[in-house]
């Protein structure tokens, strides 16, 4: 969809950190994330809540989530994820996006008040996103 972000970044066509490129869906991680290693997991095609989401396409998109918290977790050492989306409300891109975030106990993550956080560069951003996409463990039907 023109003027989408998300559909940008599916595209190629806007810069990402890219974790997972998949018929069932991109992963790249979140610009301002709340922990290093925050990812967002989008369809590749423009819908804008999950309700939109055909519903043939729910397991294959949350498949792709679920590896990913895996992959979170023995990537980066979390001792665990926080999974979320916002459908209309609060959800800053008009593009279904499911948040894949590292916790650690202890991190200070408390209800829903997401303090934000920047990598220090292009190269820091890279390393994570390399590191998350080493451990993404394969597609079932790769």
């Amino acid at each position: 969809m023109s003027g989408c972000v998300f559909c940008g970044i599916v595209a190629g066509e806007v810069k990402a950190f890219r974790v997972a490129d998949e018929p069932d869906g991109v992963a790249f991680l979140d610009t301002r994330p709340v922990f290093k290693g925050h990812v967002l997991v989008v369809p590749r095609t423009h819908v804008v809540t999950l309700t939109d989401l055909p519903a043939d396409a729910l397991a294959g998109y949350f498949g792709l989530v679920q590896r990913l918290a895996v992959a979170l977790e023995s990537g980066l050492g979390a001792g665990g994820t926080f999974v979320a989306m916002n459908n209309k409300v609060s959800q800053s891109v008009a593009h279904l996006h499911t948040h894949v975030v590292p916790r650690t106990k202890g991190d200070g993550l408390r209800g829903f008040f997401w303090p934000r956080t920047r990598y220090a560069d292009d190269a820091e951003a890279r390393q994570y996103a390399d590191r998350i996409a080493a451990e993404l463990p394969v597609h079932p039907d790769a």
